[in-house]
């Protein structure tokens, strides 16, 4: 992959936790309180379904128990364990637990894939968690056993479904629009009757709160995981979750913009601390650069039909019906 198309990649790849980070706003002054669970379900089963729609492809063989997996991990245990740390806990509290993903990503990595972890990559996870320790932990407050479990749990799957994602691969002929759609949906019907049982009837929605679950399911999460996705297939699974901490600084960044937060100088430290290690997470090694010249470029890609873009061909599924020349299913 050049240099220029890989920023591309990256670039594309962040918007993912950028759209994330504004997910603490949207819920604090939107959204029913201490509704998790029905919050999660409108927020990937719509999505999941739409996506569904737009792709027309369904899993075959054995990705209907590898899309279940994905599912449970990235969107079913993943979405209500962080909306009940977001509800118990304090947004900064809630965020530092989450910063420790790109470590559990290596971690994870070297057991499932084996891939040894370069101490650089840990150097640069261990630095953006410090990063955001100083932006967001002086608003910890007290402590919640259970807000704080759940915190974990929810970064612990979403970093295990991270790097299953990039253990898996794709089927053949399948885009990131039905990837998504199949972890959505799935997630999202793992989590429905969890909600209807624990929560019941759905609460009474005003125009504000229909709003941001509005922009919750299609643009935080319809199109912010077909980008995340698309991304985890091109990028390392270490190098996209160091995109991670993007979203406690956009958080922070929103809340002294949007909410009138005041933002210190130890906190723009932080900030320019975990950028520098999220960027210097992205920068391949000399010996990736050198295999890439030595096999051309973009050696193993195929064209995108819609966009002339090359995608890398992912390892079997098969398609409902033909792809429309107008919606490619990626």
């Amino acid at each position: 992959m050049s240099a220029h198309r890989r920023a591309a990649v990256v670039a594309l790849t962040a918007l993912a936790p950028v759209s994330w980070g504004t997910t603490y706003v949207v819920t604090t002054e939107f959204l029913p309180p201490e509704r998790p669970l029905f919050t999660a379900l409108v927020r990937a089963l719509p999505a999941g379904l739409l996506l569904l729609a737009a792709a027309r492809v369904l899993p075959r063989g054995a990705w209907w128990w590898k899309a279940a997996v994905l599912g449970a991990l990235n969107i079913g245990a993943f979405f209500p364990l962080l909306f009940l740390s977001a509800y118990r806990l304090p947004g900064g509290l809630a965020a530092v637990v989450g910063s420790m993903g790109p470590l559990l990503v290596l971690g994870l990595s070297a057991l499932l894939l084996g891939r040894r972890p370069a101490l650089r990559d840990v150097l640069a996870g261990a630095v953006a968690a410090l990063g955001v320790n100083m932006v967001v932990l002086k608003a910890a407050g007290a402590l919640d056993t259970l807000g704080v479990a759940a915190a974990f749990a929810s970064t612990a799957s979403m970093s295990a479904g991270t790097v299953l994602t990039q253990k898996w691969g794709r089927p053949e002929g399948v885009g990131p629009l039905a990837l998504t759609g199949w972890q959505l949906t799935a997630g999202g019907l793992l989590i429905a009757p969890l909600a209807f049982l624990v929560e019941g009837a759905p609460p009474a929605l005003d125009a504000g709160a229909a709003g941001g679950y509005a922009y919750l399911a299609l643009v935080n999460t319809a199109v912010a995981y077909c980008l995340w996705f698309r991304g985890i297939g091109r990028l390392t699974a270490t190098q996209a979750t160091l995109l991670g901490p993007l979203s406690p600084l956009t958080a922070a960044v929103l809340g002294w913009a949007a909410l009138g937060e005041s933002l210190t100088a130890l906190q723009l430290a932080g900030m320019a601390l975990a950028f520098g290690a999220t960027v210097a997470g992205q920068l391949t090694s000399v010996p990736a650069r050198r295999r890439d010249r030595a096999r051309g470029p973009d050696a193993d890609a195929v064209p995108c039909p819609r966009s002339g873009m090359l995608e890398a061909p992912p390892p079997g599924g098969t398609r409902v019906a033909p792809a429309d020349p107008r919606g490619d299913a990626r």
